[in-house]
């Protein structure tokens, strides 16, 4: 899993069958201190997230097994909004 800021929305009129009616967002990946790491990505959200949220993400094969019966061409999911992060040693976490 990753922690990162939701910082923007993706529009696609045309896409997938199976991707029909979920909401795509940009994340841009961080360290519990706020830092950034790595590029920004798009993932998939079924729960309602939006912009500045801080949300946890989870990529590859977990994201693209959200329904048990058919496997999506994605490979980033929301699983959850952080609403506090506590840690004593971010140091340790990079």
């Amino acid at each position: 899993m990753q922690i990162g800021t939701v910082i923007g929305n993706v529009w696609a009129t045309r896409k997938e069958e199976e991707l029909r009616g979920l909401k795509f967002l940009i994340i841009q990946p961080k360290l519990p201190n706020g830092s950034e790491v790595d590029s920004a990505y798009i993932a998939v959200d079924r729960i309602g997230a939006g912009i500045g949220d801080k949300v946890m993400v989870t990529k590859g094969s977990s994201a693209a097994n959200i329904v048990s019966d058919i496997r999506l061409p994605i490979d980033a999911l929301i699983i959850g909004i952080i609403d506090s992060i506590d840690v004593e040693r971010v140091d340790e976490l990079a």
